[in-house]
């Protein structure tokens, strides 16, 4: 049977799958340090819109992990937000991580704000009535580098199997941005920004292992060169050969 997060995760990258033509470029079985079984999998793919999209998925019964990431990157120079979801089963509870990854200063630019991310309030608004104070651990930091709109909760299966719901209305509103860009009158007024720049400056700072502490985890499971070359197809803007 599918898991919970496993089921969502896999819904996701279906419909992330549709907003582009994407290719399947890499694709690695992950194993650790204590025996040669895979415990997860890694995947890369390409697409016209999308510069890479990439997959991670742990799965180990045996200390009840079960965790999926997608991240949807956009080309270095884009101005639409990367897209991302984790879907997660580990120490006896359910979490999820949605979000729309600035490439731009907020605070700085109104304009942006409006158009890539305050239509997705009504759905934050919504998630905060379901989920309440039910907050996935993250720290300062981490909300730093990503949005304000950031959905980031422990569940019950019962609120969990309502994901879907947020991620449609999430992914709904990033696919529009990516088929019709934003405004031209909204790129203006990012003329101050070298979008390339700073988000290799953002990706280095969110992928850190000084910054998010599930690499410290990851690590113990496959190895820290394993986890270094995964946190490495994160950060670099390459596309595998």
């Amino acid at each position: 049977m599918t898991s919970l997060p496993r089921a969502l995760f896999e819904r996701t990258l279906a419909a992330v799958a549709e907003t582009d033509a994407l290719t399947l470029v890499h694709a690695e079985d992950l194993a650790g340090p204590m025996g040669p079984d895979p415990v997860g999998r890694l995947e890369v793919r390409s697409g016209e819109r999308l510069a890479k999209v990439v997959t991670i998925s742990l799965a180990v019964p045996q200390i009840g992990m079960d965790s999926h990431m997608l991240f949807a990157f956009t080309p270095p120079g884009s101005a639409v937000p990367h897209f991302t979801l984790d879907s997660v089963e580990a120490g006896g509870y359910l979490a999820f991580h949605l979000d729309l990854v600035p490439r731009a200063e907020l605070a700085s630019h109104l304009e942006y704000v409006n158009a890539a991310f305050q239509p997705l309030t009504p759905a934050f608004e919504r998630a905060g009535e379901l989920f309440g104070a039910s907050r996935a651990a993250i720290g300062p930091r981490q909300y730093a580098m990503m949005s304000p709109w950031m959905l980031v909760h422990r569940a019950d299966e019962e609120r969990f199997r309502q994901v879907d719901g947020f991620v449609d209305d999430y992914l709904g509103h990033w696919a529009s941005l990516l088929a019709k860009g934003l405004p031209d009158e909204v790129t203006a007024t990012l003329a101050d920004t070298d979008l390339a720049a700073r988000d290799a400056r953002n990706r280095a700072n969110l992928f850190s292992r000084e910054v998010d502490p599930v690499w410290a985890n990851v690590t113990r499971l496959l190895g820290e060169a394993t986890t270094d070359r995964l946190r490495e197809t994160l950060i670099s803007a390459e596309v595998p050969a």
